[in-house]
C-alpha cells in the first residue's frame, strides 16, 4: 500500500464515524453473546442487528437530513430522495451469532438517476428492486461513497467516487495476479433456497482451477478484500444492495472491475456480482459462460501442468 495522502471526503468521512460507532456497539454485543431469532426459514437476525441499524439510522438522519436510508432490517426513510444510503448494520450475522470472527458494518451511498414516488413498504430486497428496474420504474444511479468497517480487526475501508480506495488512511489497490491458476478467490451461498443453488458446482470448478476459493460468510468483506489485494476475485448470486454498494465502489476505486457473470454492466439489484482485479475477469467470465451453457470444460490441470504453465509465463 502506498503513502498517498488521503483526500477530504464529502460523505464518506461522516459515514466512517457512524460506522465506527456501530462497530463499537457490535463488539459489545459480540463479547457478551446475543440471542438469535429467525426472520425467515433460515435467515438469522439478532438484537445486535437492530440496535446497530437504529444507531446508523439516527446518525445518518442527523448528518444528512435530506438523504434516504434503505436498511436490511427494515428502515425505509425518504426513499424518493436524490441520495440514498444502503445500510447493512451487521453483514455476517450467522458468523456473529456463532462467534465466528468475520462480520462488518456497511454503508453505501447512491446518487439516484430518477425521482419516483416510493411506497415505504417496497422494495424489500434486491429481487424486488430488480423487478422494479426491469419494469423501468427506477434506474441505477451512481455509487458515490462507501464504508465497510470490520470492528474486530479495526479495519476501516473507505471510498468516494474519484477519490480512490483507502484502508485505515492508506491507499489500497487490487492485486496484480494475472491468471486464474495463480488466483485466490471467494464466493458465498444463499441461506434461502440453498438446496437449489448451482453455486456449489461453480465453487468446485474454480477451486480446482485456482489457488483456492474462500467462503468467509460476509460478501462485503470479500469485496473489500478484492479491493485491497487479499483476494483476486469474488462472485456471488442473489445478494442485495446493502451487501454490495460499498464494496463495488471500493473495488472500482482500487482499480478493479465489477460486472455480471457475462461481463455486462453490474446492476445494483446485485443478483449477479463478479468482482476481480480486472486481470482475471476474462478467464472467470469464460468459465461462467461455459458452465451456464452446459458445455464440457477442459480437464482440470494436474499439478505438473500447473507448474509448466507457470514456467511458460515466466
Amino acid at each position: 500500500m502506498s503513502e498517498e495522502k488521503r483526500p477530504g471526503f464529502e460523505f464518506a468521512g461522516v459515514a466512517e464515524g457512524i460506522a465506527r460507532e456501530a462497530g463499537a456497539l457490535l463488539r459489545e454485543f459480540y463479547a457478551k453473546g446475543v440471542a438469535t431469532e429467525y426472520k425467515g426459514d433460515v435467515d438469522l437476525v439478532t438484537e445486535a442487528d437492530r440496535a446497530s441499524e437504529k444507531l446508523i439510522r439516527e446518525g445518518l438522519a442527523k448528518a444528512f437530513p435530506g438523504h434516504g436510508i434503505f436498511g436490511e432490517e427494515g428502515t425505509r426513510d425518504q426513499m424518493e430522495s436524490e441520495f440514498r444510503w444502503y445500510v447493512d448494520p451487521l453483514d455476517g450475522t450467522t458468523n456473529f451469532a456463532h462467534g465466528f470472527p468475520a462480520f462488518c458494518v456497511v454503508l453505501g451511498l447512491e446518487k439516484r438517476q430518477k425521482q419516483i414516488p416510493f411506497d415505504s413498504a417496497w422494495p424489500r430486497s434486491g429481487q424486488a428492486l430488480r423487478s422494479a428496474q426491469e419494469g423501468n420504474v427506477e434506474e441505477d444511479g451512481e455509487l458515490t461513497a462507501g464504508v465497510i468497517y470490520d470492528p474486530l480487526r479495526d479495519e476501516m475501508f473507505v471510498a468516494e467516487r474519484g477519490q480512490g480506495a483507502w484502508l485505515n488512511g492508506r491507499a489500497i489497490h487490487v492485486s496484480k495476479t494475472a491468471s486464474l491458476q495463480e488466483a485466490l478467490t471467494a464466493t458465498g451461498f444463499p441461506s434461502h433456497k440453498r438446496h437449489v443453488s448451482p453455486n456449489i458446482h461453480f465453487y468446485q470448478e474454480f477451486t480446482l482451477r485456482s489457488h483456492g476459493v474462500r467462503r468467509a460468510g460476509s460478501a462485503a468483506l470479500d469485496l473489500a478484500y478484492v479491493a485491497c489485494g487479499r483476494l483476486d476475485g469474488f462472485w456471488e448470486f442473489h445478494l442485495n444492495p446493502w451487501d454490495t454498494s460499498a464494496g463495488v465502489l471500493l473495488v472500482e476505486e482500487a482499480g478493479g472491475s465489477v460486472t455480471r457473470m457475462d461481463g455486462s454492466k453490474f446492476r445494483l439489484d446485485s443478483q449477479e456480482v463478479l468482482a476481480t482485479n480486472g486481470k482475471i475477469a476474462g478467464e472467470m467470465q469464460h468459465l461462467f459462460a461455459e458452465m451456464f451453457a452446459g458445455r464440457g470444460l477442459g480437464a482440470i490441470p494436474t499439478p505438473a501442468e500447473f507448474a509448466a504453465r507457470r514456467k511458460a509465463k515466466a
